[in-house]
């Protein structure tokens, strides 16, 4: 029951701005209104032909005259009421019309002519001068990264990600698998939780420290780690953010960056890509690029304005050591170098387990499989791997991460994603011959890695691919070795040639990958009895990044035709290794071939039972490969 005391509902209320707004509004129209209807009642002069003025001049009915620049209003007092008529003069002037007013009597007045300002001459141009340079600020802020907000001081305050309150929660607990880089950098974390510690006994640790390894290997994440390990601000930045338009905008922006890191003491700064900055000066195509060399200069003076007071550790990150200024590798600037190199078996377990913390697998103990059969993969590789196995969880409506979506996610990664092409029958055949003889003789050749999969199924740029997985992680090659990896390289063609009486396109690839390989054999390991243990390698140097482009001759041409020889010498015994075997197991080859066509796609047991006879033979159990031989 409604409360009979209490007041009647109030209907809405209105904004009293809106009202004011309203009335002012609702005024406005009314006087314009108004102000029509006030100039509409007031009679105004009818326009006549000026011949017709003339006339009635001269007839004498004109009272008065008023004379304007290129008109003339007269009036009449013809039938009691005075009337006005008005008219535009010729541009070419009527000397008479005076003279005909004075002859009639008539009153005349003019009107007088106005006066020119010298601010109606100035304001066009202030306007347009305004309007130029309110555009070329717009334009400058847009290429200094936006000076509406900072004002000409924010054109040298660079993009630098200032450290929150809340310090980064990386600690190396997050980092795995660069175990020797955590060691060299750890010693970092004492000096800067305590740095008073250290300058009593006037200790000065290394303020510069080079990060150097491939792309994902955990550079950044390291860097972050150490500033969350100590619990300090961390300053993170990329090379190229000093690169502009303007010369020394980035020399200012690397200033403003470590007064302010100073200022926040003890803190760590992490500069990104530092090649594309600190590459060597003075030398290569094209002559030098001021704005960057200011900014390298910048970076070393910098470095030099420590005075072992300021508790600042600066890391910088490449994957091109090669190329950087020898000025920035000196004693006192960038003079620690951590290795950060692509990890190992057990290494990448590790990664695999931080990335799979918060995924939900059927069973942990599948990214093993996956851990041996990833060699090369760096962490961000891997942390890719998992991501793509979640997404083949999720596209067949399953709460969980089988092995056999964390299978397809690691062949999408290497090889790419399936392809749906229509080929035909005896494309087919010809794809299984080639791949059945990659596969006959890794299985039968001795010192070739154990044999995981085959299959003719195209995925990404391949039709197919024979994997297989390596035992052990390989730091050296042994000769031994490398002469199997040709002969498989090459065992492909040598099939089609041996079955199908030709050859085809399809083994491009193979063709390319064993004659890198054999060079390298006899220019660089010394695998070739007929040259010896001689460096005969093309130069790496590239004048694009900063090396001389006059190189001198290392070698005659008559050993540039003896390395060609050995290396051919190297491919042909290959090829005539391969074809012996496929010679000699030609009837496991042909079930392969046959069983193969037949089901795309064939495990290491089904491989082993149709080149063995049918027979059980010992084989590693398989898991992943480090890549297929297309």
């Amino acid at each position: 029951m409604p409360d009979p005391s209490a007041p009647p509902p109030r209907g809405p209320t209105l904004d009293p701005k809106w009202l004011s707004g309203a009335w002012l509004v609702s005024t406005m129209l009314a006087l314009g209104i108004l102000w029509v209807f006030v100039l509409g009642s007031q009679p105004g002069p009818t326009d006549l032909p000026y011949s017709e003025v003339k006339a009635m001049i001269a007839d004498g009915i004109v009272t008065g005259a008023h004379l304007e620049e290129h008109a003339i209003t007269v009036t009449t007092g013809r039938e009691g009421e005075p009337a006005t008529f008005r008219a535009v003069t010729p541009a070419q002037g009527d000397p008479a019309l005076l003279a005909m007013l004075e002859a009639n009597g008539v009153e005349i007045t003019a009107e007088a002519p106005p006066q020119g300002s010298i601010l109606a001459y100035f304001l066009p141009w202030v306007l347009i001068l305004g309007v130029y340079f309110w555009f070329q600020r717009r334009m400058m802020g847009r290429i200094a990264g936006g000076l509406g907000s900072g004002g000409p001081g924010g054109l040298f305050a660079g993009r630098f990600a200032q450290p929150s309150e809340k310090r980064p929660g990386v600690t190396f607990d997050d980092v795995a698998g660069q175990d020797q880089a955590k060691t060299e950098v750890a010693e970092l974390v004492e000096f800067l939780r305590e740095p008073d510690r250290f300058q009593r006994v006037g200790a000065e640790v290394p303020h510069g420290v080079l990060l150097m390894g491939p792309p994902g290997t955990g550079k950044t994440l390291l860097a972050k780690a150490l500033a969350g390990e100590a619990d300090v601000p961390f300053f993170s930045t990329s090379g190229s953010e000093f690169i502009e338009v303007f010369v020394g905008v980035g020399a200012g922006r690397v200033r403003k960056m470590f007064e302010a890191a100073r200022k926040a003491a003890p803190a760590v700064i992490f500069i990104d890509e530092l090649d594309s900055i600190g590459r060597t000066r003075g030398t290569g195509l094209g002559g030098g690029h001021d704005e960057r060399e200011q900014t390298l200069n910048q970076i070393l003076a910098e470095l030099d304005g420590f005075g072992g007071k300021e508790a600042v550790v600066v890391l910088a990150a490449t994957n091109r050591p090669d190329v950087l200024d020898p000025a920035l590798l000196r004693p006192g600037r960038f003079d620690r170098h951590v290795v950060l190199n692509l990890p190992d078996r057990m290494a990448r377990r590790a990664i695999l387990d931080i990335h799979a913390r918060d995924l939900p697998l059927v069973d942990p103990n599948d990214l093993e499989a996956i851990a041996a059969g990833t060699p090369g993969f760096s962490g961000a590789d891997l942390k890719n791997l998992l991501n793509e196995a979640a997404i083949q969880a999720a596209r067949r409506h399953g709460d969980s991460i089988t092995e056999a979506d964390l299978q397809e996610a690691r062949d999408k990664v290497m090889m790419g994603t399936v392809r749906t092409l229509a080929i035909h029958p005896d494309e087919k055949h010809r794809l299984a011959v080639h791949e059945a003889g990659h596969t006959a003789v890794a299985f039968h050749l001795p010192g070739a890695d154990p044999l995981y999969k085959v299959t003719i199924i195209p995925r990404g740029r391949s039709l197919g691919g024979t994997h297989m997985l390596s035992k052990e992680e390989h730091h050296t090659l042994p000769e031994g070795y490398l002469r199997a990896q040709l002969a498989i390289l090459l065992a492909g063609r040598a099939a089609e040639k041996r079955i199908l009486g030709s050859v085809s396109s399809g083994a491009d690839d193979d063709i390319q990958r064993a004659t890198k390989l054999a060079r390298s054999m006899v220019a660089r390991w010394g695998m070739s009895e007929a040259l010896g243990p001689v460096d005969l390698r093309e130069s790496a140097e590239h004048p694009f990044l900063g090396q001389s482009i006059a190189q001198p001759r290392e070698h005659a041409d008559e050993t540039a035709a003896r390395v060609d020889a050995a290396v051919i010498a190297l491919l042909r015994e290959a090829e005539a290794t391969a074809d012996g075997i496929l010679e000699q197991k030609r009837g496991g080859l042909d079930r392969l071939i046959a069983q193969l066509e037949a089901e795309e796609i064939l495990d290491a047991e089904q491989i082993a039972a149709c080149l063995s006879g049918g027979d059980k033979v010992r084989y590693l159990k398989p898991q992943p490969t480090d890549g297929p031989l297309e």
